[in-house]
């Protein structure tokens, strides 16, 4: 090979890097996107099924991205009323049985969430998947019935993040995230998060069943159905507050 071709062979490849790279991160940016749009509102379902017991919750969310939250939970009746809120880097809980609002600090919010198997950051996304990690395209991968983006996350230095890794499937039709893998810094598998049931649904294609599922932990996962949901809606911040926490329904 004359050494002008390999010099244009090599320069072709190289202008690529930042295109390939930049790709990734918009594919993760276009699949978060794809569930959560500026604002929202939804009903849905989670249960938390253990190899000895199992307990189902409906609730209400809000969200005004990417700072905004608000949970409700409207079943059963003992939890009735009970409401998470984040407001940008604070979230707390009002837990109407005890009349009591409650700070969640930053050592609690990995913690698990109404028994589930979703921590406080699951719920109010406390970290961005998006700005928090670097992107990569790994390969492609069959996954649910879709080729799929096989995408890996590696957290940036200065993101206070817990995964050492996550490895991403996305669908190169319509970038729905189908799965999720979750690792610690050793490499370790921890969780997966799972995602299937796709159907349109306030105007989008999406998947509205999703498992969390522990690896540690045989015959245990945590099911979340979308039973509604509306995209782009007229919320203000001032919805997402600690008074409204006392009163929303």
């Amino acid at each position: 090979m004359k050494p002008i071709f390999k010099t244009l062979i090599l320069m072709l490849w190289i202008s690529q890097i930042p295109a390939y790279a930049q790709n990734a991160k918009e594919i993760v940016r276009k699949a978060n996107e794809l569930i959560r749009a500026k604002s929202s509102f939804s009903e849905l379902t989670l249960e938390v099924i253990k190899p000895d017991w199992s307990r189902k919750m409906r609730m209400k969310a809000w969200a005004l991205e990417p700072d905004y939250s608000l949970i409700l939970i409207t079943q059963p009746a003992k939890d009735r009323g009970t409401v998470t809120l984040k407001r940008k880097k604070e979230v707390w809980n009002w837990v109407p049985s005890i009349h009591r609002v409650i700070k969640i600090p930053p050592s609690m919010m990995l913690q698990s969430w109404m028994g589930s198997d979703f921590t406080n950051d699951d719920l109010v996304r406390e970290s961005s998947i998006v700005e928090d990690y670097t992107h990569s395209i790994i390969g492609s991968e069959k996954y649910g019935g879709y080729v799929c983006y096989k995408i890996r996350l590696l957290p940036k230095p200065e993101a206070g993040v817990v995964w050492g890794k996550i490895i991403s499937f996305i669908s190169k039709k319509g970038y729905m995230e189908l799965r999720a893998d979750y690792y610690d810094e050793d490499g370790l598998l921890i969780k997966s998060m799972l995602g299937s049931k796709v159907k349109k649904m306030g105007g989008r294609i999406l998947p509205t069943h999703w498992e969390m599922v522990p690896r540690d932990r045989p015959g245990q996962k945590t099911v979340m159905d979308y039973l509604s949901i509306k995209f782009n809606l007229h919320l203000k911040a001032s919805f997402f507050s600690i008074k409204n926490m006392k009163r929303i329904h």
